[in-house]
Parts: structure tokens; sequence; C-alpha cells
């Protein structure tokens, strides 16, 4: 069952206010994150008011609206609440108390607020927000709290409804499995689809709803197994059947529904967040991820030396050379590639003695001298790790491309049909060979890319895609096989069919992952977007032409790689920021997401990596960014007749300022450079003036943010919440239908009420 609300992690809030929630709850879906932003933020605007000496009337009535608004709204979230709880026994007592402790903080909040009748709010007469901030962070503390509780016992019921669906599923399986008649198999796999159509509707709203990437690609894969295995099921089980007697037909059938118990098993295992006996989950770690980390720990050094032992940096680049030998020891690598790869893992080993050598010194005399040979070091480290990385991308790839390819025309599995509805098993038995080699080279090629597959949901999708050759080899086999024997049998024929169709379509779903690799290794994709902006052939000015592509060297990526890695902050910070508007198609957040993937992209050409690959490459970018910067400050122009006359000037002032070191930047990029001095000045110069642009977006985002909430506060945003009895008795004619309680008792009844408290902020 559903980890309790009780042993999970918490819920992060304003620091600068003091305000979290329990440290003892976990958000795992997205549904209840989004569902406490509102709160969260509003309440944090409440305790973050500014403390001025002389408060105006219209400043205290807007606290005493935000502090009323609060506890009605948590009065119309817990009336929700207790209701839940009184359709839902077993969770009862953990709902009752969480909402009486919420209730209980709305009304401290709302006496604590109620300031605007007042002569004198600062008086220690009245306890009030002025008196007692602390007892205000407090409340609002619990208020979070406690409805993080609800919101959380909530969810454990779409948990339970997805373990019962789950157990419905299964109790249907074990009936199709011993029926013995085909009317009796009709009547029963009939039930079966209703209820398979359920249980996909259950686990795909869950799918979207998790925040983790990886569980949300372990439940695409668990999902698209299902679904595969509904219609192998029908046919295995119609052939079985047909030919009770035939050894085969049951092996067939038995492997499907071995393999459906094993998806839905792992699908439990995602939504609860368990494993099987207490075991945790040991994902094998792959070359990519191995050096990514191994990277991280190397240029950590810059910023300190101590943090680390030798030893340590040691045994990670053991671990990476050890994986290496998936490709050396592969009999479907290439003499070349695997010559390549061992001479550069023996290069990173020798790199990585010069590191350490030259880090050692350090430790003991920090001179200006050896910091610049350490800085030589770690870079040369990293880009003999690139190297490599390059080397088993283009090995595993390569291999994947041609194999595929190959295979494209699918003879193996024609050749099958055609023997077995001949009934020649001989024949047969040659193609099930052949179509065994076909699986063991598929799978070595899935083991290959998961290793340069890039990110973690695509190393789940080359272990799925693993396990469904793995899987379906065999049952193609024993399917050919039946049909050989009973070669009339048009339901043999059909089952066959089935199951080849299912090879196809896995050796066109690893056409796509291929693809998605690619895009991952070229930085079209992955954990952060790159914008893709590069000068296309015909369409660069005519001076451009003639100017030569330049790379930056070691040492010029030394000197640069403190200002790329200042860049890459601050996208993470531009990120953080848009992430925070509701409205994603907003035009501001559109420009500041375009600038922060460009400005990702420059970080990359400071560490040699990503598509950026020369300097002109770089100076264009450059330009493009600018432009996207100026037309940012159009749309804070625009904005800016939508706010309060008293904030316009300083929204003006700050777009004023993004035009003006935009311009400086399209003017830095357009300069001519003749010579690697100058053009190496003319880089560094981009790129400082790329982070000022950033930083300068740091400070207008949340701007814009703040203003925007305050403009729709003044505009009178407080939605009153429909009352949750006429709720109730809309949909009480369908009160004993489990899927219509669950819409009126879960997540997206309280989600409304808590999306409703948009309330009033204090100027």
């Amino acid at each position: 069952m559903a980890t309790s609300p009780c042993s999970s992690s918490g819920v992060s809030s304003s620091s600068s206010s003091g305000l979290g929630a329990d440290a003892g709850l976990e958000i795992r879906t997205r549904s209840v994150e989004q569902t406490l932003v509102p709160l969260v933020s509003q309440i944090t605007t409440l305790i973050n008011h500014k403390d001025k000496p002389k408060r105006s009337d219209k400043t205290l009535q807007a606290i005493q609206r935000v502090g009323q608004a609060v506890n009605l709204a948590v009065g119309r979230f817990v009336t929700v609440g207790e209701a839940i709880a009184n359709e839902n026994h077993e969770l009862k007592e953990e709902m009752s108390v969480a909402c009486i402790e919420a209730r209980r903080a709305g009304e401290t909040i709302a006496q604590l607020t109620d300031v605007a009748s007042l002569d004198h709010p600062e008086s220690d007469s009245h306890i009030t927000i002025f008196t007692d901030k602390t007892g205000v962070v407090k409340a609002a503390r619990l208020l979070l709290s406690s409805v993080t509780k609800v919101l959380v016992l909530a969810d454990r019921i779409v948990i339970k409804q997805i373990i019962t669906s789950r157990n419905k599923v299964l109790a249907t399986m074990e009936q199709l499995e011993k029926v013995s008649s085909f009317q009796e198999f009709v009547q029963i796999f009939s039930q079966f689809g209703n209820e398979m159509v359920e249980f996909a509707h259950l686990t795909g709203d869950r799918q979207n709803d998790l925040k983790d990437e990886k569980k949300k690609a372990r439940m695409a894969a668990s999902r698209a197994v299902l679904e595969k295995c509904t219609m192998m099921l029908l046919t295995a089980s119609k052939t079985c059947l047909r030919h009770p007697d035939c050894e085969s037909a049951r092996i067939n059938k038995d492997g499907v529904f071995h393999r459906m118990r094993l998806a839905l098993e792992q699908v439990i295992e995602i939504v609860t967040d368990s494993r099987p006996n207490g075991e945790n989950e040991m994902a094998p770690i792959s070359i990519y991820s191995g050096i990514r980390e191994f990277k991280n720990k190397v240029e950590g050094l810059r910023e300190n030396l101590y943090f680390l032992s030798k030893e340590n940096l040691s045994t990670m680049l053991e671990v990476i050379l050890e994986h290496t030998e998936d490709f050396t020891d592969s009999a479907y690598t290439s003499h070349e590639h695997r010559e390549h790869i061992l001479e550069l893992s023996k290069q990173a080993k020798m790199e990585l003695e010069q590191l350490v050598s030259v880090w050692m010194q350090a430790q003991n005399q920090k001179t200006k001298d050896l910091m610049e040979d350490l800085e030589v070091a770690i870079l040369k480290t990293c880009q003999c790790m690139n190297e490599l990385k390059r080397e088993v991308h283009s090995a595993a790839t390569s291999l994947a491309a041609d194999l595929l390819k190959y295979h494209t025309d699918h003879m193996v599995l024609k050749a099958l049909k055609i023997t077995g509805v001949e009934g020649n098993l001989e024949a047969v038995a040659e193609y099930t060979c052949k179509l065994s080699e076909q699986k063991e080279q598929l799978v070595e090629m899935c083991r290959l890319l998961r290793h340069v597959s890039g990110t973690e949901p695509l190393e789940i999708t080359c272990i799925h895609a693993e396990d469904t050759f793995q899987v379906t080899g065999p049952q193609i086999i024993s399917a050919a096989e039946t049909l050989a024997l009973h070669p009339s049998s048009k339901i043999a024929k059909e089952n066959l069919e089935v199951f080849c169709e299912a090879w196809e379509s896995q050796l066109s779903d690893m056409s796509l992952l291929l693809r998605e690799i690619n895009d991952v290794f070229e930085g079209r994709r992955g954990e952060k977007r790159v914008y893709l902006s590069l000068p296309r052939p015909g369409k660069h000015n005519a001076n451009l032409k003639a100017l030569k592509p330049v790379k930056l060297d070691t040492e010029e990526q030394a000197k640069i790689a403190k200002l790329g890695l200042e860049l890459h902050l601050l996208t993470s910070d531009v990120d953080s920021e848009t992430e925070k508007w509701e409205d994603q198609e907003n035009e501001i957040v559109q420009h500041g997401q375009g600038m922060s993937s460009m400005a990702y992209s420059m970080y990359l050409f400071t560490r040699g990596e990503g598509l950026l690959k020369t300097t002109q490459d770089l100076f264009h970018q450059a330009e493009i960014f600018a432009t996207e910067g100026t037309k940012l400050a159009s749309a804070l122009h625009a904005f800016s007749d939508q706010v309060h006359e008293d904030d316009k000037p300083l929204l003006l002032l700050e777009a004023e300022k993004l035009i003006s070191v935009c311009k400086q930047l399209q003017i830095t990029a357009k300069a001519s450079a003749q010579g690697k001095s100058a053009t190496f000045t003319k880089v560094d110069a981009c790129i400082l003036k790329t982070r000022n642009v950033m930083t300068l977006l740091c400070q207008l985002l949340p701007l814009c943010f703040k203003l925007l909430r305050k403009n729709k506060a003044g505009n009178g945003c407080l939605k009153p919440a429909p009352p949750w009895k006429e709720d109730r008795i809309r949909t009480g004619t369908n009160a004993h239908i489990p899927e219509r309680r669950a819409e009126t008792f879960g997540i997206k009844s309280l989600e409304n009420h808590v999306t409703n408290m948009t309330f009033l902020e204090s100027k």
C-alpha cells in the first residue's frame, strides 16, 4: 500500500519567511504540488509583508481580507476533506486530525490579521500580525502541513483505486487461465477487456501526474506491455483452447500470462513506491551517467581541493572503464571502434595520473602557476572523457542503425509464416535459429544503447526494449511451432501474426528511440532544452562566409570556464523563475525560456560541447539572443500598460536597461575580429555580456511575476468557490458509482478549493 504521509519528505517554501511544511511529507504527484502552489505563494506574501512605520487604511484592509480569505477557503477545503474521511473509513482518523489542524490554523491567521478596525494595530493590548510575527509563521506552517496531509491522504485513495482495479484484473486473469470452453472464455474475456480499459485509464492519469521522470518512464513501459499483451492473451488463449494437447501452444499462452503479471506488479510498485520484500531497486550504471558524475567531481576541484580523495576518482574511472568492456568484448563492435575505445581508456588513465599529481601539489602549495596547471589538467581529463563518450556513442548508434536497416525487411518473420502454413517443421526449425540469432543481436544493441542513452527515462526505455526482444523472440518461436504442427489452423496463424506484429512494432520503436538518443547527444533535447538557431547555408551575411570557423583550444577553454559556469547557474535561476508562472504561454515567459535555452547552448560551447561548434556559431547565437532580449523588452512595454501607475516607471526603467545591454551584445557580436587573440577576446566579451543580460533577466522575471499577481489581486480576483454541498447534491444520484465518487471526493475537488485561494496582496 501507499507510504503513510507521515513517513515521507516535505514541501518547500519561502526560506526568508521561515515558512515550510512538515518535513515528513513527500509530494510525489504534480496535482498535489500544483494544488499547494497558490497557498504557499500567497501565505508567503502575507508573512513577508513590509513592516512600514505608517500603514494606510488600504494596506490594513488588504491584510485583513487576506486573513479572512484564507480562513474561508480553508473552511471549504476542510469540509471536502471531512467528506472524504466519511467515505473512506480506514483514513478517517488521520484525515480528521489533519482537518482539525487546518481549521485551527486558518482561524488563527484570521484572528492575527484582524487589524483593519484597530486604531493602533501595533499595540501590545491586541495581538496581531504586527506584534506576533512568530505566531503567524507558526500558524502558516501548521496550515501548510495539515493541508498537505489532507492532500496526500486523498492521493492515497487514488492509489487504492489502482490497486483495487489491478486486483480485479488479476482475479479475472485467473479465471481465463482455467476456462475450458470457447463460450465461457468469450464471456470472461469481455469482462476482462472492460477491467483492462478501467485500469488503463487510472494508470494513464497516474503516469501523467507523476513528478519523477524515471518512474513515469517505468510506468509507460509497463503500460505498453499490458496493452500489447492483451491482444496476445486473446489469440494465445484461443489457440490453446483449439489445440488443448499442443505443448508449444501452452508454453506460448503461459508466457503471455506471466509477462502480464510482472507488468501489473511493476505498476503497483511504482504507485505505492515500494519493492517486494523491502529490497531496493538497483539500476545498472551506464557509461554516460558514470562519465557525467566523474566530470562533475573533477570540475569540483576548481572550487575545493579537499572535498574528495584521489582514491575516489580512481575508483570512479575504473568503474567507467569496466563498463567500456561491454563494447570491447562485444562481437558486434567494429575493430576500429574497439581500438579507439581501448586507446582512449589508456589515455584517460594517464590524464587522471597527471591530474592527481598536480592536484596533490596544489594542496600543499597554492601558487598561481600550479593552479593554472591544475586547470589545464582538469580540462584535458574532461576532454578525454568527452572523446570516450563520443566514441562509445558512435559505436552503439552505428551498430543500431546498421542492424535496424538490415532487419527492416522482416525476412525471417515472413519465412516463419510461410513455412508454418506449409507444415514444414525442418524449415521452421531453421528459421527459428535465425530469429534467435537476430534476437541476440538486438538484445546486445539495446544493452549498448543504454550506456549512451543520456537520460534515465531513455535508459529505462532501452531496458524495456531489451526485455521485449528477450521475451517476444521465444514466443514467436512457440507460435510458429504450433502453426507448423497445425498448418490448417486459422487461429494458430492469427496468433503467429500477432506476435510477429509485436516484434515489428518494437523494431519500429527502436528507430524512434535511436533518434531520441542522438537528439540528446547533440543537445537537441533531454534534461535541458537547447535553442536551435544555428546559421544555415545561404542564410549568412555575405562577409561571414569568408571567415574561417575557429574552435577554442584547451587553454582558452580554461580561461573562459568560470564565466561559462556563471552563465550556467544563471540559466538555472531563470528556469526556476519561469516555472513559477501558471500561464506558460505568456509572452514574457516564452521569451525568457528562449533566452535561457540560448544562454545554455553558449555555456556548453565554453565546455567544448553542444551544437555550437565554432566561434562563428557562438557569435551568431549571441546576435539571436540579443534580438530575443529586445523582443522581451517590447513585451515588457506592453505589460506596463496593465500594471498600476505606481509600478509602471520601475518596469519601464528595467525594460530600458534590457534594451541597452542587448544592444551592447549585438554590437560586440557583429564586430569583426581577425586573428586568434582578437577572436578569443570577442568570445570572452560575448559570454560576459550574455551573462549581464541573464543577470538582468533574473531580476526582471520575479518583478513581472509579482506585478502580475498584484494586478490580479487589485482587480478583485477573489473568486468564491462553489459550495461543497451543491457539488454533493449534483452528484448524489450517482453516489453508488465508485468512479463518480472518486471525482467528487478526490484531489480534484480539493484542488478546486485551494486554487481559489487567490488572495489579495498588501502593497
